[in-house]
């Protein structure tokens, strides 16, 4: 097994800005405004799949129509120009509800934070992936009749009992304060996130000795994130550069 050490050394190695420009991370960074940076990185996180090049190509064309102005995009609530957008499953009927959601959660409260710490303080503790699911719910309650495959895969189900890589990510992004995440959001502790576990994190956490469940799941991600405490208590998703960024150079991922 990989020790303390070896992995703070690593994460030394990988958490600097250089990090920032190939990670859909820079999108937070558009904006030094609060409501600007979380929408540009809630949004960037739900397309945060697949070919790292093309969706981040896909963001800077949705970001192009917006006119880079996503706060009073959304507030505004005109989405024709997103029509014919389209990546991988998601479909323009499953991308414009979600602008739809945004733009109702935006005009009656104080957005994205409030929704998250409204959900994370009523089930708080061990009770994360609640957390996670009052979120879901608030998506799913708004969502259209007509809501299809595209629009559950931005918006995944904790029921479903997967990893939620992409929200947990987003999270690092709005609650850790380093020279890569920016750290927004006061309302948790980097202590109450959980690791965003993907096929490649997975895999060398496995390589390092820190993960044995063989399922990419939420089972695993409470494994490995419960290990990588006892490391760092106070701030275990961390190591989120180290063994993606190391994984990234071992086996050239793209």
């Amino acid at each position: 097994m990989i020790t303390k050490n070896e992995l703070d050394k690593l994460v030394q190695k990988y958490e600097n800005k250089n990090f920032i420009k190939d990670d859909p991370i820079q999108f937070i960074y558009k904006s030094n405004k609060k409501e600007d940076a979380e929408l540009f990185g809630f949004i960037a996180s739900l397309f945060a799949y697949g070919n790292r090049k093309v969706f981040i190509k896909k963001l800077n064309d949705i970001f192009t129509i917006t006119g880079n102005d996503i706060t009073n995009y959304i507030k505004n609530g005109d989405f024709a120009g997103l029509k014919g957008c389209e990546y991988r499953f998601a479909k323009d009927y499953d991308i414009i509800p979600i602008f739809n959601i945004l733009h109702k959660l935006y005009n009656e409260s104080r957005g994205l934070e409030e929704l998250f710490e409204y959900s994370f303080l009523k089930d708080r503790g061990d009770k994360y992936d609640k957390f996670l699911q009052g979120v879901t719910d608030y998506f799913y309650s708004l969502a259209p009749k007509e809501a299809k495959q595209g629009f559950f895969h931005m918006i995944p189900n904790p029921k479903n009992g997967g990893a939620m890589k992409r929200m947990n990510m987003f999270l690092r992004w709005n609650i850790r304060k380093s020279e890569v995440d920016k750290g927004i959001w006061k309302f948790m502790k980097p202590e109450d996130l959980y690791i965003p576990l993907d096929v490649h994190v997975a895999r060398i956490s496995r390589n390092m000795g820190l993960l044995t469940r063989k399922s990419n799941d939420f089972i695993a991600v409470k494994e490995l994130t419960y290990k990588l405490k006892e490391y760092c208590p106070d701030d275990p998703v961390k190591y989120d550069f180290a063994m993606f960024a190391f994984g990234v150079e071992l086996n050239n991922i793209k």
